[in-house]
């Protein structure tokens, strides 16, 4: 059987190459085209773009790349239709994605599975219009889209569990229960070089107190070279022998880090699985009218995947012009003492958010899923 999919961003690429692994123990003859990243590749199939070609964040860089973006979906589309896979396999990544959907839907090509929901549920809450035309079948991560989508739209779909708890349960099973250090504070900012510049440069100026005292730590994002880190911490007179940049090691990062300071996104979730607690950090520009104008756009009270599954809060949240030096050491200084009351209350919130996520096995029961509907 064949199969094209689409992932747009680093956490994609590698939910999709579990997805392709478990596909192919169902179906070791599976064959694969995709847009997607070096996870997938590793995997086996025809790379035919890479996400960083088409990954664009924000108004501005949409609209200053409007013309790569507008011949790269024309591109895809063509792809698709001359090889005429048996399914289409979305991986988040909405604003290209669900065109492709309408594409292969028009034309009959074959069935569409979207992986990994687009998150209606924050903004853009018309696109399910768009789902329940062109999606023959959604596969959700998160346990509270099933009320979202089913009471709230009547769009049945198929909570097949998380996809990260699969990858931190494999993690921990090879190389053993994280143990902190007491000595590591991790910083997380992000995987698109605007976010990153603009987290970044506020992380490293928060934990300048403790750089004497801690190994501080970058984790890179996939594709972002050195002395892009570098640049910022210059800028924020932080000496490259305060802190360590690691590439392809976040996992071993959270694995022993006392603390953490996360950019949201799926880092929040890995972070608490591994038991680190964090602040959720995400600067904007223009901060002030952002937080003045959320509550008509973001439909949900939360930004971080952690809060949003235990439906409290669980871990701080430092958005638009709340992310500034002073409220992140603040917190910092409560979370990097082991008995602060604050920091134990993350912990056991971390306990319900992943009993609430449920066991392993999110490739595999999507993939067993998605080839049962296929005939196989």
């Amino acid at each position: 059987m064949k199969f094209f999919i689409i992932a747009g961003e680093a956490s994609g690429d590698l939910h999709a190459a579990h997805l392709m692994r478990a596909i192919k123990q169902h179906c070791p003859g599976a064959e694969f085209r995709y847009y997607g990243g070096e996870q997938m590749q590793a995997e086996g199939g025809t790379l035919l773009c890479h996400y960083r070609q088409l990954a664009y964040m924000g108004f501005v860089q949409v609209a200053l790349h409007l013309r790569t973006i507008l011949r790269g979906m024309a591109r895809c589309k063509r792809e698709i239709e001359a090889w005429q896979p048996d399914a289409l396999i979305l991986v988040d990544y909405p604003s290209f994605n669900l065109k492709m959907a309408r594409y292969v839907k028009q034309r009959a090509i074959c069935p569409v599975f979207y992986y990994i929901s687009p998150k209606i549920w924050a903004w853009k809450e018309h696109r399910i219009n768009a789902i329940r035309r062109d999606v023959d079948r959604l596969f959700s991560i998160l346990p509270f889209e099933v009320d979202f989508f089913e009471r709230k739209h009547h769009y049945p779909i198929s909570y097949v569990g998380n996809p990260t708890v699969d990858e931190v349960s494999a993690y921990c099973h090879t190389h053993g229960t994280p143990v902190p250090d007491g000595r590591t504070i991790a910083l997380l900012p992000g995987s698109r070089r605007q976010e990153i510049t603009d987290n970044l440069s506020r992380m490293l100026c928060a934990v300048r107190p403790w750089a004497s005292t801690h190994h501080i730590v970058v984790a890179m994002a996939p594709g972002v070279e050195p002395a892009f880190y570098q640049d910022i911490m210059h800028a924020a007179d932080i000496t490259p022998d305060n802190v360590q940049l690691v590439s392809g090691r976040t996992y071993e990062l959270l694995s022993h880090a006392q603390v953490a300071l996360v950019t949201s996104g799926t880092a929040t979730l890995e972070t608490a699985l591994f038991r680190v607690p964090q602040v959720v950090c995400y600067y904007m520009r223009c901060g002030w009218f952002i937080s003045r104008v959320r509550p008509y756009f973001l439909k949900v009270p939360y930004i971080s995947l952690v809060n949003l599954i235990a439906g409290r809060e669980v871990v701080p949240e430092l958005v638009a012009d709340g992310m500034n030096v002073t409220a992140l050491r603040a917190h910092l200084t409560q979370l990097l003492d082991d008995k602060s009351p604050v920091r134990q209350a993350q912990l056991q919130g971390y306990a319900d958010v992943a009993k609430r996520l449920g066991q392993p096995g999110a490739p595999q029961r999507a993939a067993a899923e998605m080839l049962t509907r296929l005939g196989k």
